[in-house]
C-alpha cells in the first residue's frame, strides 16, 4: 500500500513511468502479478546508500573522542542497505534510447508505460511503499537534502542524472538488537532476503502500454502480443516510437 512521508518527494499524478526490461523479467511480472524490489545493496552502485563526504566529515567530528561509535554508526549505515527493497523507475513523457540501452535490449527488450497515480493504486499488499524522485548529488560537497538516514537511499552521483529515477522503497523489519556483555548491538548476521523480493501488483492497472523495444524483428512483436493476450493483459503492444522513419517528402 503507497503511504505517504516527509523524506520523499513524489512525482505529480498525472507522471509518466517507465520501466525497461528484458523479456524474461516481464514474462515474470505477468506470471506472478508481482513486481521484483532488488536489495539496495544489490543494484550495482557501490554508492547506494553511502554517505556524501561533507556528512561523513561532520560525523566523525562529533565522535572524535569515541571513533568505536563512528564505525559503528557507518557499519550499521552500510548494513541497512540489506533491508530497503527498490524498484526503480524512469519519469519521462517520452521514450529513453539511452534507457533502452543501458537497462534493455534495443532487439529483444520491453518497457512497460505507466501513470504515477496507476502505479499506487496497483499497489496491492499490505506492505507499506514509499516512493519519491532521486536527488543527484555531488559526493564531495554537497549535504543531504534531508536530516534523515533515509535521504540516502533517495541520492545517486551526479553522473546518473539522466535516468530521471522514481524509485519505490519498501522498508524491512530492522534486526534486533542482542546483548554481548555490556553492549546492546544490532545483529545483522542474517540477510531476510538475498537478492529481493516480490510484491502483488495489480497488473491490469500497472500496465498502460506495454513498448517492444525499437530494433525488435516482427516475431518477437507478435510473440510479445502472443504473451500478453494468454495473461488476458489489456493494455495495447506497440513497437518503439524509436524505429520510425523520418519523412523527407
Amino acid at each position: 500500500m503507497y503511504k505517504e512521508h516527509p523524506v520523499f518527494n513524489p512525482p505529480p499524478d498525472d507522471a509518466v513511468l517507465w520501466r525497461y526490461m528484458d523479456f524474461t523479467k516481464f514474462v515474470s511480472l505477468l506470471d506472478r502479478s508481482a513486481l521484483f524490489f532488488a536489495r539496495a545493496d544489490k543494484l550495482g552502485d557501490p554508492f547506494e546508500g553511502s554517505l556524501p563526504n561533507a556528512i561523513r566529515a561532520k560525523a566523525r567530528d562529533f565522535f572524535q573522542e569515541h571513533l568505536e561509535c563512528y564505525r559503528t554508526m557507518l557499519k550499521s549505515i552500510k548494513e541497512s542497505a540489506k533491508f530497503m527493497l527498490i524498484s526503480c523507475w524512469h519519469e519521462s513523457e517520452y521514450e529513453s534510447a539511452a534507457m533502452w540501452r543501458l537497462y534493455s535490449r534495443e532487439t529483444d527488450g520491453i518497457a512497460i508505460r505507466t501513470e504515477f497515480d496507476l502505479f499506487k493504486k496497483s499497489l496491492k499488499c499490505s506492505q507499506d511503499f514509499n516512493v519519491g524522485r532521486i536527488n543527484y548529488i555531488d559526493y564531495e560537497s554537497d549535504p543531504l537534502p534531508h536530516n534523515d538516514l533515509l535521504s540516502v537511499f533517495l541520492c545517486k552521483r551526479k553522473n546518473f542524472d539522466h535516468e530521471h529515477e522514481v524509485r519505490a522503497i519498501v522498508q524491512l523489519p530492522r534486526p534486533c538488537y542482542r546483548n554481548t556483555g555490556q553492549k546492546r548491538t544490532i545483529d545483522v548476521s542474517q540477510d531476510i532476503c538475498d537478492v529481493g523480493d516480490y510484491y502483488e501488483v495489480d497488473v491490469s492497472l500497472l500496465v498502460q502500454e506495454v513498448v517492444v523495444a525499437p530494433y525488435a524483428h516482427d516475431w518477437f512483436v507478435e510473440l510479445v502480443k502472443s504473451v500478453a493476450g494468454r495473461y488476458n493483459l489489456g493494455a495495447p503492444v506497440v513497437k518503439s516510437t524509436l524505429a520510425d522513419s523520418p519523412t523527407w517528402g
